[in-house]
């Protein structure tokens, strides 16, 4: 049957769980907790989100304590996993889960990477005057920093002996200030010969997340001194392209030997750069070579040694002139009898290393009344030249030459020639006719010309756009263009604007730059909304589409047409100046896909509607609580529930079909809006998994199917209840611990090895299915007697419970079957991990030996004072006959129900004394109901009734 329930959609709720290789995890304050974790494991945290539809999922993370930087990344996806996690990737982690309905949901977790570097030891020496100069003291410091997370523990060897500052006046022990890092500084005063020997400074973080302590060893002699070393070549060094270049950096002093490293400033080494010893080696340099090569040794005595040699490599590029007119005058033009300058510059590297000569009609130029050289002009650019012609006579008109080079290299130099005579005249800017304005079809290409219609020399053009903030198409602030013309390809809108070309200052007139403009008008088709539309209704009701003009260039429609499922809509033409639409009555036979394609001079643009009376896909809820009810026989049930869009839209009903299992038309009161739908399927068998489909049918038409996976859940992430059966293979989360000797293993009747030990181990699950899973220990060899094997709970951290009134701590019950059968059975203890600082272990249960052919149910309570696991220890008896199983772990909030637990031994079902109260009359004791408190003074006793 169908049952209704009025809900309306519901707004997303996050909650973060985790798993993987967590240290401790513990509440910073009440919205936040943090996660300790050791460098190199994995991170695993998961969203657990609510709300209806579902909600979509994002984790973004900042940065933190243990991060160097700001860091932001995005993953869309529930679980956060994070393989061989590094210290920058700590920080704060954020949940978001947003559905649209309402404020998203956000959830954070604070992520602390552990961590502990080897340690670095470096000495330094000082030499004092003392009483006058009657003798000098010889002071050593022995610094000792390390990068770690939490602060670390520091302590002082010399030899194999600790050092303890209390005992000897010879040292000092010390934290400096203002250092980079944590230190801690050995200060040997008055150096005495036994002060010459082997020192260790072992540093610790007291063995957090399992991170072993670290240390470093430095031999103090007479011979110990600082590095120093010189280079082979000067601090700068000009080569040509093509020229091989070696830099030896020589050691001259320092004990122990020092080592020598190469690096590059700013950029690292070239991948081509050879190393050998304390010599570099840069084969057939190019200029990307170039840049400052720094020489260090290093003997963590005193402080390292460096030189560095700043590479130039050799390089030459454009070369341009320039004519200036008397300034004096305000000229733009060439006269007799006033002042003309030539300048030349061309670009290059080393800029200052470049010679510039001059030349007047083939022959050098030398200073003289009429003629002046500037080797450097200072009112030009840096590295420009000029000449300067004086009172200009006719003998003055010539050709000039300017040729740049480096002297000595192998870089070709490079020339330019300047004809100065009467023709020369200011350049005259023109736009063509017609090309003030010019329109282009978006994608197109499109070339902008503006013209030296006159003035000798011709300059070239520079364009940019005329607002100061938009850049030219080539990502530039200017393109130059040598005849005027800029040719864009692939035109798009946001190139659409008013553009400025100018005369270059160059390679012309040094005059007032001349400018004009010109509009560049990218047309695109019509942008309209929607660009699709799924449309509902009822047959033989009006429907309504409209396809709304939102943007078009040019702004004037030529044609609007309507069709369906590609057949042109025959219907008078419609008023180009209104938004398009289109009335009729939906019918069985015009149900279909509807286009309204919208024109202009530049092209078409579409509105698509879909209209149907096919009702819209179902949404399946996915937090119906406790979905999930147990049935006898080893069956269960599932609640599934789901909300369907706009019902009145159609009528409808349901088809439901679980894969092998169901197909059901669902028959009964009619949906309605903000209501959701339930239906319970029965007989589903457990540890199986199922595919439902679920359709919604109206009277001419089925939707569309929508498919989920429903399965037998073990866990409820929202705690405080756990249970688990071992059906999944991530086994609710549990985990093998790293310290014991060998692990459990998860198996059931199918997988079971045909060769494995008789007379011991369990042949189905608890249940007694063959599909059902259990975890279990294999004595078989290569176990010895005493190997253990431990299964770890994942961390429960609930700060959000409280416990009883005038109690501070809050009560579970674990419960779990286990399977002993077998002449070598060893022992299963349950254990309380409680993570603090440390973790401490307490067991609070335990059995041992021959327990029978049976599943047997164990319980205890337990009242944790922080965070906690159970661990479940199976340790292997004296022979391979010793396999033992354990199954449906459960952990719940509250103390353990009292229950007659009749397992243990064969009870007649009529008899009204239980077993625990028969034992206490032979004063011994009854393990199964496994009280904390409860320890057996001597053997069960067996009793048969």
């Amino acid at each position: 049957h169908v049952t209704l329930q009025h809900f309306c959609k519901t707004p997303a709720n996050a909650q973060i769980v985790h798993s993987g290789a967590a240290c401790n995890v513990k509440d910073d304050n009440i919205s936040e907790r943090i996660y300790t974790i050791k460098e190199g494991d994995t991170l695993v945290l998961q969203c657990i989100v609510k709300g209806h539809p579902r909600p979509q999922v994002r984790w973004t993370k900042t940065a933190g304590s243990a991060s160097d930087k700001f860091q932001e990344t995005s993953i869309y996806n529930e679980t956060l996993r994070i393989e061989g996690i590094q210290r920058v990737q700590g920080g704060r982690y954020y949940c978001k889960a947003d559905n649209g309905v309402g404020v998203a949901a956000i959830k954070s977790i604070r992520v602390d990477v552990q961590y502990l570097d080897t340690p670095v030891l470096t000495v330094h020496q000082t030499i004092s005057d003392v009483r006058g100069s009657y003798y000098q003291e010889k002071t050593v410091f022995l610094r000792c920093t390390v990068n770690s997370n939490p602060p670390a523990r520091f302590i002082w060897k010399r030899g194999n002996m600790l050092i303890e500052q209390s005992k000897d006046n010879g040292v000092d022990i010390y934290e400096p200030l203002y250092t980079q890092g944590e230190t801690k500084v050995l200060k040997l005063k008055n150096l005495r010969p036994k002060d010459f020997a082997d020192y260790t400074c072992q540093v610790s973080v007291r063995n957090v997340c399992n991170i072993e302590d670290m240390s470093v060893t430095f031999r103090l002699t007479n011979a110990t001194s600082p590095p120093m070393i010189r280079l082979s070549v000067n601090d700068t060094v000009v080569v040509d392209p093509g020229q091989d270049v070696l830099l030896t950096c020589e050691v001259t002093a320092g004990f122990p030997l020092p080592t020598v490293t190469w690096s590059r400033y700013p950029s690292p080494l070239p991948l081509s750069a050879q190393v050998r010893g304390p010599t570099l080696i840069l084969r057939a340099v190019t200029p990307a070579d170039a840049g400052f090569y720094n020489c260090t040794a290093v003997n963590n005595v005193g402080n390292p040694a460096r030189k560095n040699a700043n590479l130039v490599v050799r390089t030459m590029g454009n070369l341009t002139f320039q004519i200036t007119p008397d300034s004096n005058k305000d000229s733009e033009t060439i006269q007799m009898g006033r002042d003309l300058k030539l300048s030349c510059h061309v670009d290059a590297t080393p800029q200052d290393k470049v010679n510039y000569t001059w030349y007047k009609n083939g022959a050098p130029v030398f200073n003289s009344d009429s003629l002046i050289l500037l080797r450097s002009d200072p009112d030009m650019a840096p590295g420009t030249s000029s000449l300067e012609i004086v009172d200009m006579k006719f003998r003055d008109l010539a050709t000039y030459s300017c040729v740049a080079n480096f002297p000595g290299s192998r870089v070709p130099e490079l020339r330019v020639d300047v004809n100065i005579s009467q023709n020369i005249s200011p350049p005259v800017l023109s736009v063509p006719p017609g090309g003030q304005v010019v329109s282009v079809r978006e994608g197109g290409n499109v070339e902008l010309v503006c013209l030296v219609v006159d003035g000798k020399p011709r300059p070239p053009i520079l364009w940019s756009r005329t607002e100061k903030d938009l850049l030219m198409p080539s990502g530039t602030t200017t393109m130059e263009t040598p005849d005027g013309r800029l040719r864009l390809k692939s035109v798009s809108r946001d190139m659409m604007g008013l553009y400025r070309c100018q005369t270059a200052p160059y390679n012309g007139l040094n005059i007032k730059r001349r400018e004009a403009q010109v509009q560049l008008n990218v047309q695109y088709p019509p942008i309209l909304d929607p660009v699709f539309q799924d449309a509902r209704s009822r047959n033989y009701q009006m429907v309504t589409l409209r396809c709304t003009v939102m943007r078009t260039n040019p702004p004037r429609l030529t044609d609007i047409r309507w069709f369906r499922n590609g057949d042109f809509i025959r219907m008078p033409m419609p008023d180009l100046k209104e938004t398009p639409e289109l009335k009729f009555k939906l019918e069985p036979t015009n149900n279909g896909s509807y286009e309204c394609r919208v024109s202009n001079s530049a092209g078409t643009s579409t509105c698509t509607f879909n209209v149907s009376a096919q009702p819209y896909n179902a949404e399946f809820y996915f937090d119906t609580p406790n979905p999930v009810r147990i049935l006898k026989g080893n069956n269960y049930s599932y609640n599934l529930q789901w909300t369907q869009k706009d019902p009145e839209a159609t009528d409808l009903s349901f088809n439901i079909s679980v894969k092998k299992q169901l197909n059901d038309n669902l028959k009964g009161k009619e949906p309605e809006k903000g209501v959701l739908i339930s239906y319970t399927i029965s007989d589903l068998r457990i540890p199986l998994s199922y595919e439902v489909r679920l359709a919604p049918i109206t009277t001419y038409s089925t939707g569309d199917y929508v498919s989920r996976i429903i399965q037998y859940s073990e866990r409820d992430p929202n705690f405080p209840h756990h249970v688990c059966g071992f059906e999944d293979d991530r086994i609710c989360g549990f985990s093998q611990s790293r310290s014991d000797v060998f692990d459990w293993t998860r198996q059931n009747h199918l997988t079971q090895n045909p060769k494995r030990s008789a007379n011991t181990g369990p042949e189905t699950d608890r249940s007694g299915t063959k599909e059902g899973y259990y975890m279990y220990i294999e004595a078989s060899r290569p176990r010895v007697e005493g190997d253990k094997a431990r299964l770890l709970s994942p961390l429960f951290n609930l700060t959000s419970v409280r416990g009883p009134k005038g109690s501070s701590r809050i009560p579970y019950c674990v419960s779990f079957y286990y399977h002993m059968k077998g002449k070598h059975i060893g022992t299963l203890n349950v254990l309380l991990r409680v993570r603090g600082i440390a973790a401490v272990d307490t067991v609070v249960w335990s059995i041992s030996g021959h327990q029978g052919p049976d599943w047997k149910k164990a319980f205890c309570d337990i009242s944790p004072s922080g965070p906690f696991q159970i661990v479940f220890e199976g340790i292997r008896g004296p022979s391979f006959e010793g396999d033992i199983a354990i199954d449906d772990v459960s952990i719940t909030i509250g103390k353990c129900k009292q229950e007659n637990t009749v397992a243990s031994a064969v009870i007649h079902p009529l008899l009204s004394v239980n077993l625990c109260t028969l034992l206490i009359i032979f004063k011994s004791f009854c393990y199964l109901p496994c009280r904390e408190k409860e320890r057996p003074e001597r053997n069960c006793v067996m009793i048969r009734i």
